[in-house]
């Protein structure tokens, strides 16, 4: 029987680094949000479900201006996020664990940021395999640039062999179960500094994490420079598409 996988997908932020009153995943992008171009990408895909992370102040337009505006079947619940990102992710598997009846038994989760539209059905698909194999598996790339270590006074330290490094990105797939109780540990011993999900269950496991070959394309769009990328990124999908 196919294990069920539910979608995670963070809408909550609010997009400093834009310099806009509008949060970046509801910036429109060829006069569609931000937002619509992911969640579409996870309507495309094997995923089961999908649960939208958002500010209370913003689920009702992702309800009626995208959800219900663009049929995006798959969502089952928008709910309200958290203070910090780890605490709208923590928001989220809870969610999942008070509803299993709604969503099947989920036996894998998927968490996404919403401002990283260009994600793939491809490996959306790709992940929930890997998944199902290793437990846990992340999707990024090798990094392109040396990377420096600095000090507090921004002077260099040391420089890290590239070859070992890659930049980290979205979707990162666990086993619910695996990543629930390790969100549980974090949550309850008070750590705060957590950037990504990964790095919740590498601070409470030494289960090891899979690393997926994503694309250089599936950015997270933060600062105005990054929309005029995307701009460029769709043009050029939406090309490819009319040639097939």
């Amino acid at each position: 029987m196919k294990n069920t996988t539910t979608a995670i997908i963070l809408s909550g932020g609010k997009g400093k680094r834009m310099g806009t009153s509008v949060s970046k995943q509801y910036l429109m992008l060829n006069e569609k949000p931000i937002l619509y171009y992911t969640l579409e990408s996870f309507n495309q895909s094997n995923i089961d479900n999908i649960i939208i992370v958002a500010s209370q102040s913003d689920i009702s337009y992702v309800q009626s201006e995208i959800v219900d505006k663009y049929n995006i079947s798959k969502v089952q619940a928008i709910i309200e996020g958290g203070a910090e990102r780890y605490n709208s992710v923590y928001n989220g598997l809870k969610y999942i664990e008070s509803n299993l009846n709604v969503l099947k038994k989920t036996e894998y989760v998927l968490i996404h940021d919403g401002a990283r539209p260009f994600i793939s059905v491809e490996i959306i698909n790709k992940t929930i395999d890997e998944v199902d194999s290793y437990k846990a598996c992340i999707v990024g790339m090798p990094v392109k640039d040396t990377i420096k270590i600095v000090d507090a006074d921004e002077n260099v330290s040391s420089t890290p062999d590239r070859n070992n490094l890659w930049q980290i990105q979205t979707p990162q797939a666990f086993q619910y179960r695996l990543i629930m109780d390790a969100y549980e540990k974090v949550i309850s011993s008070g750590i705060t500094n957590i950037t990504d999900d990964s790095m919740v269950l590498e601070t409470v496991s030494d289960k090891k994490i899979h690393l997926i070959k994503g694309s250089y394309e599936n950015l997270k769009i933060t600062t105005p420079e990054d929309l005029e990328v995307g701009k460029t990124i769709l043009k050029k999908m939406k090309k490819n598409q009319k040639s097939c």
